[in-house]
């Protein structure tokens, strides 16, 4: 960014098929400013497909409300089950789509790389990690669920990383 007066919007998306967190900050110079977070959850008894469907709707309504210049995604980085690591995948992949038909720039995170962003060590304590977030957004409480402040976190990490 050549001009510091442009304002940045990016959305950080921590992806999970039962819950994915979302969140919008806007910089503005040195600003940081949150505009939004929240949850786009599915049911377990519903179809795959189905849920699949619903995390791309509902990802691609936040997307034109907000017009993103930078979409930040979690990368899958470990993951106990097989399983389930398959299901998270396919969720990064519509989340990916969503912000990929946007137009806005795509950029993937490890966890690594986005607590090394937000407190300075690679392997923080998720606790840490929701306290850095509520002091870098000057929040009253950390945001809930666990995954709203992932994806935060994640937007923070996008807006401290440049692009080369």
């Amino acid at each position: 960014m050549s001009n510091s007066n442009i304002k940045k919007v990016i959305l950080g998306i921590d992806p999970g098929l039962a819950i994915t967190g979302y969140g919008l900050i806007s910089i503005n110079k040195r600003n940081i400013k949150l505009l939004d977070y929240g949850v786009i959850t599915s049911g377990a008894k519903d179809a795959f497909g189905s849920r699949l469907h619903h995390l791309y709707q509902e990802l691609t309504k936040i997307i034109k409300k907000y017009r993103p210049d930078e979409v930040a995604i979690e990368e899958l980085f470990f993951a106990k089950n097989a399983k389930t690591a398959l299901k998270v995948g396919q969720a990064r992949g519509v989340a990916y789509l969503a912000a990929w038909q946007s137009k806005s720039i795509v950029r993937e995170f490890t966890p690594l790389q986005v607590k090394q962003a937000i407190t300075g060590y690679g392997f923080a304590p998720k606790q840490q990690i929701q306290r850095m977030i509520k002091l870098l957004l000057a929040l009253k409480t950390v945001p809930k669920p666990d995954d709203v402040a992932d994806a935060l976190a994640i937007a923070l990490c996008s807006a401290q990383t440049k692009i080369f």
